[in-house]
């Protein structure tokens, strides 16, 4: 009986992943909380990188009155969405390789297209409004900024669904590896007898 290991040996030489606590076999192919957990950072962290870059350009678009709140969205948005592309395929969903303008590219591009025409109204409006209330321009730049980052924070859920389960995560889930991986008939035989010496 096999208690508090987290990999015993397979009869063909194989591991079997087991919980550390429990010594229960972990479901092949789930993703793990602590897994889970680091790629949720991960994917906070970049669209921090990507609302940090998106609001100073929309900021000083917007206060230098070089275009209209709208415009300035979409300039914004657009500049950065490259670096929330190529920060979530390589680090958070770790792809490597060439990148598929079919298969990534244009999904990517179509569902940031969404967020930025929703946005972009979302900012307009709140532009317009607090500019009609006679508020001063710094006052204006700060309230369009909170549109877009409360637009964008509403999607941010959605968005992260289907880049794992649509876009970046597909094909991930029946990778091989030491939280995921094929049970052999060997394992899946000592797998039944683990659990009748359980």
């Amino acid at each position: 009986k096999v208690v508090g290991r987290r990999r015993q040996s397979g009869l063909d030489g194989g591991a079997l992943p087991l919980s550390g606590r429990t010594g229960r076999l972990r479901h092949p192919g789930r993703p793990t909380m602590k897994g889970l957990l680091r790629k949720l950072s991960r994917y906070a962290t970049v669209s921090a990188v990507s609302t940090s870059v998106t609001l100073t350009i929309l900021g000083a678009l917007i206060y230098s009155k070089s275009l209209s709140a709208g415009w300035a969205n979409v300039v914004a948005t657009a500049a950065g969405t490259v670096p929330s592309f190529e920060l979530n395929r390589r680090w958070v969903w770790a792809k490597t390789g060439r990148r598929s303008l079919v298969g990534e590219v244009l999904p990517f591009c179509t569902l940031s297209l969404g967020g930025l025409l929703i946005s972009t109204v979302v900012v307009s409006i709140a532009a317009r409004l607090s500019a009609g209330a006679g508020l001063g321009n710094g006052v204006v730049t700060l309230i369009s900024e909170a549109a877009n980052v409360a637009t964008f924070g509403a999607l941010w859920v959605v968005q992260y669904v289907l880049l794992d389960r649509v876009l970046f995560g597909r094909g991930q889930r029946g990778k091989a590896g030491p939280e995921a991986r094929a049970v052999t008939p060997l394992e899946a035989a000592q797998m039944n007898e683990l659990r009748r010496a359980a």
